[in-house]
């Protein structure tokens, strides 16, 4: 997939121009976005990433199409997956509703900056080291197999600083409470930080972590860096409305993790196929490509997304309807 600069430089014009239209018309009038706002602008971001997926289908063909809606709807359930963590960094951190916004956006943006490293780095390593797709499959079956015992254990219930939150704390003097959306404030004559600062941080480090699974996950369904870097971005557009719109629903998404658990694995099983149809380690097979199992093709992967999704997602409602019902009697 050959992609002009110029239609790089128009893609990054798009995604900065979604990004400023959320600052302007969102942030800089702190509010907490209600549930019919929320829902439209959800909606608009997933149309926007949905129409670009067409362009791209008709544009560059099936094959290319099929891997970035794959791709974008990998994305966005593990983004969805995110969120629970979100809602347990602004419990922790007691974060003002009508601050949540600006503190979701401010995330957002460096993800994509630092997802956009992770995708450059991870492009010129697969060039080099075909090899690669051994380590990125294995990760994401070790992932896989964690991400079915936390979702068997249900323990979603705090959320636990990390180093860096704890030397933040230790080395920036911070004041007790928010002084609305200002980031430091003067305070007996020096400069202190808020705890707005140090609610970024958290969600800044919680998203070091998310990048770390999905990059590997969405190399798994395409090796075109173009294709991977619009799928994130727009995976990452619209969240934080979509962290408003789901809301409590969120908690009923009891089966959600066991799904992104067969998700993540069918990834990392297609990773290590591909890794071996490439192969060129001296150690496996005389260093010889092995084609005796076959490739698992785009569409396939697709499907079995989108029905693993579906099913999980069903089976989740349905169990909550059961458990409410049963709490009324």
């Amino acid at each position: 997939m050959d992609v002009p600069v110029w239609v790089w430089g128009l893609t990054v014009a798009l995604i900065v121009a979604m990004l400023v239209v959320d600052l302007v018309l969102h942030v800089r009038s702190p509010h907490e976005p209600g549930l019919r706002e929320s829902a439209v602008w959800s909606a608009a971001y997933v149309g926007i990433a949905l129409l670009f997926g067409v362009v791209v289908l008709v544009v560059a063909g099936p094959t290319f199409g099929g891997e970035y809606f794959a791709g974008y709807v990998t994305e966005k359930s593990l983004s969805v997956d995110n969120l629970f963590v979100f809602v347990l960094i602004m419990s922790s951190f007691a974060v003002p509703k009508e601050l949540q916004p600006t503190v979701l956006l401010y995330g957002i943006v460096f993800a994509l900056l630092l997802r956009t490293g992770f995708i450059l780095v991870g492009a010129a390593v697969i060039e080099l080291f075909s090899w690669v797709f051994y380590l990125f499959g294995a990760f994401l079956l070790w992932t896989a197999v964690n991400q079915a015992r936390e979702a068997a254990r249900g323990e979603r219930d705090e959320f636990e600083e990390n180093a860096a939150l704890r030397l933040a704390r230790r080395v920036l003097p911070t004041t007790e409470g928010y002084e609305g959306d200002r980031l430091t404030v003067r305070q007996n004559g020096r400069r202190a930080v808020t705890p707005l600062v140090i609610a970024l941080l958290a969600i800044g480090s919680a998203d070091v972590l998310f990048a770390v699974d999905s990059i590997p996950a969405v190399f798994g369904l395409t090796q075109e860096t173009y294709l991977v870097f619009t799928v994130n971005a727009f995976s990452l557009l619209g969240l934080r409305q979509l962290f408003f719109l789901l809301g409590g629903l969120l908690d009923r998404l009891v089966y959600l993790g066991y799904g992104l658990a067969v998700i993540l694995g069918l990834i990392g099983v297609k990773l290590v196929i591909e890794a071996l149809h490439t192969n060129e380690l001296p150690f496996v097979n005389g260093g010889e490509p092995v084609t005796a199992v076959p490739l698992i093709p785009t569409w396939l992967s697709l499907l079995v997304i989108m029905v693993t999704l579906l099913v999980t997602t069903a089976a989740s409602l349905r169990r909550s309807r059961r458990d409410a019902a049963r709490g009324t009697r």
